[in-house]
């Protein structure tokens, strides 16, 4: 069946129905790598749906298209699979003109970058109160997504992502870069094109397929996220705070009513290196809403410590450079001073010579 295509832009008209079953109603968003469709359930009236759609890559050859095609069906049967009520359930897969789609439950509601927005027209902070409440509840999402067998990576964890329904509770959504880990093949490769939105995107995941991602590309994302909830600044990329470690304010200068304790759990969570951020969500929970003390090794403050480590460690070898140094001063001033002598005496002597 050929689809109604706008001429313009290329999306799916109102109206079409695909797969014999989904009419679509609305077009929810589009990026580079597809689109996300409102869409009526003609088997099941009163059911609403989401259908995402991932177009090929025109560049990939026919063999690397059908080995995304097979890692696309792979996923979406893990997809299929989870069941927690801040995820939305995916209920169907397939392929049509050349495109991998992928349906689930719509999730009313805004999501939490126009909740930003209202924020910013206001020109008021989100309560830190309000802001944790959501983060636990997708610390929450998250542990399960990790806890999967194989764990589950979501890698594009961001505002624009988490959906606000009544009652205050929050649905992570828009699985478009999930990824199955396999433990013993960290660069497998996933059907997702693109690396996630950038200022939430860890450095391992900038280099795609080839990349090493685990559990701690999820953290970098849940902290970003937090910083741009709790400061209304999209942070600094991961590659200009490689660049310049400077471009990540510290939350607490944009918003002076952060608690220390927020801010540290934060900057922990989006530390350059995975190996200083927390190793699992838990231990980001504990560092965000527990009582235990914080102990920063971030980029912010990076170069500072490393001088200060580096005068401690060597305070004895600091103190021989500064007498060796005081020692070679005064034997120049000497030295000059003899030179000096020296001259005025030869001085004296010519002159008397002269008479």
């Amino acid at each position: 069946m050929a689809f109604n295509l706008d001429r313009m832009t290329g999306m799916i008209k109102p109206g079409t129905v695909l797969r014999g079953r989904y009419r679509i109603t609305a077009l929810v968003g589009q990026g580079g790598g597809g689109a996300v469709y409102r869409a009526e359930d003609l088997r099941l009236p009163g059911r609403v749906t989401a259908v995402k759609e991932i177009r090929p890559d025109p560049g990939e050859t026919d063999a690397l298209r059908e080995q995304a095609r097979d890692q696309f069906r792979r996923e979406a049967s893990t997809l299929a699979r989870l069941d927690h009520p801040g995820l939305p359930k995916v209920s169907d897969s397939f392929v049509a003109q050349d495109c991998d789609y992928l349906v689930m439950d719509f999730v009313e509601g805004p999501d939490l970058r126009q909740v930003l927005e209202e924020a910013n027209l206001a020109d008021e902070f989100l309560p830190e109160a309000k802001v944790l409440g959501w983060g636990a509840q997708l610390l929450e999402i998250v542990r399960y997504l990790h806890a999967q067998s194989p764990p589950v990576l979501h890698r594009d964890i961001k505002p624009a992502n988490i959906k606000l329904t009544d009652g205050g509770r929050i649905k992570l959504v828009d699985f478009g870069l999930v990824k199955p880990m396999d433990p013993m093949d960290p660069r497998t490769l996933t059907v997702a094109r693109g690396l996630g939105s950038l200022p939430y995107t860890p450095l391992e995941q900038y280099a795609g397929d080839t990349g090493h991602t685990d559990g701690r590309t999820d953290i970098y994302g849940i902290g970003a996220t937090l910083y741009h909830l709790l400061t209304r600044r999209v942070p600094a990329t991961a590659q200009e705070r490689f660049l310049l470690p400077t471009s990540l304010q510290r939350p607490r200068r944009l918003n002076p009513e952060i608690s220390s304790r927020a801010e540290g759990a934060i900057l922990a969570a989006m530390a350059l290196h995975p190996e200083k951020r927390p190793a699992t969500v838990e231990d980001l929970r504990s560092l965000l809403l527990g009582t235990s003390p914080i102990l920063l090794d971030n980029e912010l403050d990076t170069a500072p410590a490393a001088w200060r480590s580096a005068l401690w460690e060597n305070a004895a070898l600091m103190a021989l450079v500064g007498l060796l140094t005081l020692l070679a001063a005064l034997a120049t001033t000497e030295s000059v001073r003899w030179q000096s002598a020296q001259m005025g005496e030869g001085a004296a002597q010519d002159a008397g010579e002269g008479r």
